[in-house]
């Protein structure tokens, strides 16, 4: 089965997992403080905490900047649930503001009206989560202008887009955004097989991740010489968010090989766009000369109810014949509890709903053979038009 992500490991993640667990340390060790270094100097970040998992990294953002049940947070319904979730995690309310139909991340042009929207109806507006969508980054620049003018706080949900640049710099994200959330799921561009970090430019909100995800355990050398080594204090209610020592040693291998994950993406990119640009039926992502894109997602637009075609039936073919596509993302707004917590409906977001409608993500990972592309592009194309 040819599936739409994989994992990219060798015996070089294998051998540093093996050194782990020949040493003292499988957990809370030096390997934790060693990938945190890597993270700030690759990308550029003052400060760098990893956590258990892209999710972790963004609820910890929203317990650090105080969110509460009368928090507005703007985002976009194009995402994947914990880009959201995070919010009413806080108590917080989501704002949803619909996606730029070309880039699919949010549209910018939209948010400083739902901005004063929700100033007109005296709500306060904490943050606003860009998402890097399928590895493009977001118009960071105008998103920064917007958050600055109403001194709102960015966070790129950069979980996509690890090895994307603005400009040719991959430390683009932490230069625009305050906060920066990575996930290292196994099909993301780098994996520590679970597991996620929060970059941020600031020592206190680095110094409250570091504690909740540590259960909001403090321990101070002064209260230990008076009380005992062993003594602690939970001075605040956090969470078992901890990355394992055995995962840091995978990511310092993968964060090594970062450039040639990219450009091997950027390859399979090339030869997807080659080959379906040649057919006006279908849409390839959009490329912007000042932005590399990191390519986890590869998405392809295809018209179904223009050219009668059924895409539950298509999926289905496709996996009859060893190929597993997905769909990235159903619109948040369609989701049951969305709906009835806040009464959205069809027609809320058109162009994310557009999006759900006429798109699929094709197979793109660095291990991915050319013979594989070549069967994944052609079964596609016979299937859904005329040419074979």
């Amino acid at each position: 089965m040819i599936g739409y992500g994989k994992q990219s490991l060798d015996g070089r993640e294998i051998l540093e997992v093996s050194k782990v667990l020949k040493s003292n340390f499988l957990t809370q060790g030096p390997k934790i403080l060693e990938f945190e270094n890597l993270l700030s100097k690759t990308f550029g970040s003052k400060y760098s905490t990893v956590v258990s998992n892209g999710t972790a990294a963004l609820h910890l953002v929203g317990l650090s900047l105080g969110w509460n049940s009368k928090s507005y947070v703007i985002t976009t319904p194009l995402t994947f649930l914990a880009s959201a979730n995070c919010i009413l995690y806080s108590h917080a309310t989501p704002f949803f503001v619909d996606i730029d139909k070309h880039t699919n991340c949010i549209d910018v042009n939209k948010i400083e009206n739902s901005i004063k929207k929700l100033i007109k109806m005296n709500k306060s507006i904490k943050a606003i989560i860009g998402v890097d969508f399928a590895g493009l980054p977001c118009d960071w620049a105008s998103i920064k202008q917007i958050a600055s003018k109403y001194n709102i706080t960015t966070i790129n949900d950069n979980c996509h887009a690890i090895g994307a640049s603005i400009n040719n710099k991959i430390s683009y994200a932490i230069k625009y955004a305050d906060i920066v959330t990575h996930s290292y799921h196994s099909v993301k561009n780098i994996t520590t097989a679970e597991g996620g970090a929060v970059l941020s430019k600031n020592i206190n909100i680095d110094n409250k991740i570091k504690l909740l995800r540590n259960h909001g355990i403090l321990r101070d050398e002064k209260k230990q010489k008076i009380y005992g080594r062993w003594y602690y204090e939970m001075i605040d209610i956090g969470y078992n968010y901890r990355l394992t020592d055995i995962q840091a040693a995978i990511g310092i291998v993968q964060i090594k090989k970062l450039n040639n994950f990219i450009d091997k993406r950027n390859k399979i990119a090339k030869f997807y766009d080659n080959f379906f640009s040649k057919y006006s039926e279908f849409s390839i992502p959009k490329k912007y000369s000042k932005l590399g894109h990191a390519y986890h997602l590869y998405v392809l637009k295809f018209d179904f109810k223009k050219h009668k075609k059924n895409k539950v039936e298509f999926f289905n073919f496709l996996y009859s014949k060893g190929i597993n596509l997905q769909v990235h993302y159903i619109p948040l707004h369609y989701q049951p509890v969305y709906k009835k917590k806040y009464g959205y409906r069809k027609n809320d977001f058109p162009n994310a709903e557009t999006y759900y409608d006429q798109t699929f993500s094709l197979p793109i990972y660095p291990e991915l053979k050319k013979e594989q592309m070549i069967y994944v592009a052609k079964t596609i194309l016979s299937y859904l038009t005329n040419y074979y």
